[in-house]
């Protein structure tokens, strides 16, 4: 199915890099490019960002549409969870890292999750956030003795702006080291797209910390308006060699960005394994036998009972674990295996369909692109729930 262009009302989707004849085979094909260019960047730091406006049934979608992407972390802003649900969220090889959680108003709330190959430390900036005004979380990522601080911020659009600026230079100054490699990301809720006295006030505060916006394209787009509320704040003099890219996903009306720092090589490639002992009939008879070949003479060698224990015990156990060593074990199982090749293949048709629902007033193609969302959705819930079935 094609797209008439002269049907084409939302002039701002053409502030994005997409086909402007709406042809669907020119989408597919553009998709296909766009995806090549960013989606094995695993051997790149690569940091993920996406205001998903509710997490909770979105969870199987999110992982069919984030995993082939390989970011090292993950930022979500407005997960809508409480402290237990975020406790709960569960995205394979990857770990909650930090998280914000709003104690008593509903929604909100914040984010960042680790791949497991990366060593990190949570900091805690809980003092910083206060409903409406700031949410935040952060973490530090240490790669090639280089340390990263990765904070992620979210600004309710009702929030007073004096009192959000207040608590993020706080908030900056406690983060803020020369030997630091500070990341700010979030929706913020200003418009990058022009200019404003809040656009400025910002960049004036993110300035004293030598920290600049690097989003320079829509990250919301409407039928009547089209802004950059979401953004990535970065030492340029730091991080000279990096990219910044628009990702369309249809899971929310925010699309996501994914920064990949270009000279900063990491690896996903941590394969799962587990250490187990190789206890068997055999061992576990081999061990009786070393065990009755021990004359324990140094048992009995003291006066004192707790030394003659502590004898005892260093004899066992160099025993034991001479008989029964670990060994490691490397899994193969395939912790997504809910995700089908039919799954795959339905979820990026639906991402063709998202722009192409952008992209036209027809309203039984929207029709079409929701009715199709709402079984794919019940499909992946399904899949998740009965993975072998």
């Amino acid at each position: 199915m094609g797209i008439n262009p002269d049907r084409v009302i939302n002039d701002k989707l053409l502030v994005r890099p997409l086909p402007v004849n709406g042809d669907l085979n020119d989408i597919k094909n553009y998709y296909s490019n766009r995806k090549d260019t960013i989606l094995n960047p695993s051997s790149k730091l690569t940091i993920y960002y996406l205001n998903v406006r509710g997490l909770g049934n979105k969870m199987g979608e999110f992982e069919i549409h984030v995993l082939p992407l390989h970011p090292q972390i993950i930022c979500l802003t407005e997960h809508h969870l409480s402290n237990l649900e975020t406790d709960n969220i569960s995205i394979s090889r990857y770990i909650l890292g930090a998280f914000y959680c709003r104690p008593r108003r509903k929604f909100g709330g914040v984010n960042i999750l680790v791949h497991e190959s990366l060593i990190y430390s949570n900091i805690d900036v809980n003092r910083y956030c206060h409903d409406y005004d700031l949410e935040t979380c952060a973490l530090k990522v240490n790669i090639r003795s280089v340390v990263y601080c990765i904070v992620y911020i979210y600004r309710p659009p009702a929030g007073d702006l004096s009192n959000f600026l207040t608590r993020l230079d706080s908030l900056l100054v406690y983060l803020h080291l020369p030997s630091i490699n500070l990341i700010v990301c979030g929706d913020i809720n200003i418009n990058y797209l022009q200019s404003s006295s809040s656009r400025n006030q910002l960049d004036s505060l993110m300035a004293l910390y030598n920290l600049y916006g690097v989003v320079d394209f829509p990250t919301r787009i409407t039928d009547s308006f089209s802004t950059a509320v979401d953004n990535f704040f970065i030492d340029k003099g730091k991080n000279v060699n990096y990219s910044i890219s628009p990702i369309y996903n249809g899971l929310s009306d925010h699309d996501a960005q994914l920064l990949v720092l270009n000279e900063v090589t990491v690896s996903n490639h941590n394969p799962y394994s587990t250490r187990i002992r190789l206890i068997n009939e055999s061992t576990i008879a081999q061990f009786k036998l070393n065990l009755s070949y021990e004359s324990w003479v140094e048992t009995f060698t003291d006066d004192n009972i707790d030394t003659n224990f502590k004898n005892f015990l260093n004899t066992y156990l160099r025993i034991f674990n001479c008989t029964f060593p670990y060994k490691r074990i490397y899994s193969n199982r395939n912790r997504n295996a809910w995700i089908t090749k039919g799954i795959k293949i339905s979820s990026k048709h639906k991402q063709i369909l998202y722009i192409l629902s952008k992209n036209t007033e027809n309203s039984k193609l929207r029709s079409y692109y929701k009715t199709y969302s709402k079984i794919l959705s019940e499909v992946i819930r399904l899949a998740k729930k009965n993975p072998l079935q």
